[in-house]
């Protein structure tokens, strides 16, 4: 009895270290509009896994249907403006592509951005909480960059611009670690 207990305990363990050895990034999600970042509209958590970063979103207050979701270049949910046109979360930059690649091919390719993630279904009540797998991710990607969600679905081809998505309306800044 007692070695059958040591062994529970044993597995126990293992499972609890080998979770607690698993990196996760939470994010906070803000609104964004040309005045500026807003208030919170939830979390994103990133975990990996043996298939792919795992990303968990908790969000609420979007409007329903799908949006586009990626990974920006830089860690800045700021407005940018140019030619006096003003960009909500705009200094976030553009798609990560640190192969320089300058396509949108989505998640699951392999010759386009790295940081084309898999859309968001947003419920008739303005939240999820659906899981999406961006199988090219790891945890240890995603420092010094942003989330960021586009109104509006993603096709992920370069026409039209940017695969159709609309303006961005939530980001959010991972700090380096």
């Amino acid at each position: 009895m007692r070695q059958k207990t040591l062994l529970a305990l044993g597995a126990s363990l293992a499972v609890t270290l080998s979770t607690a050895a698993q990196a996760e990034t939470r994010v906070e999600m803000h609104s964004v509009s040309s005045d500026g970042v807003g208030d919170s509209v939830g979390t994103v958590m990133a975990v990996d896994t043996e298939h792919g970063l795992l990303l968990t979103p908790d969000l609420s207050g979007l409007n329903p249907g799908i949006h586009g979701f990626h990974l920006h270049q830089n860690a800045n949910c700021e407005t940018s403006k140019s030619d006096g046109e003003v960009t909500p979360a705009g200094a976030a930059g553009g798609h990560f592509d640190p192969e320089g690649t300058g396509t949108h091919r989505g998640p699951y390719s392999d010759d386009g951005h790295l940081g084309d993630l898999p859309a968001l279904m947003i419920d008739e009540d303005g939240n999820t909480t659906t899981p999406v797998l961006a199988p090219r991710l790891e945890e240890s990607d995603l420092s010094g960059h942003a989330f960021m969600i586009h109104e509006g679905g993603d096709n992920y081809s370069d026409e039209p611009k940017l695969g159709g998505g609309g303006s961005r309306v939530a980001c959010g800044v991972i700090e380096n670690s």
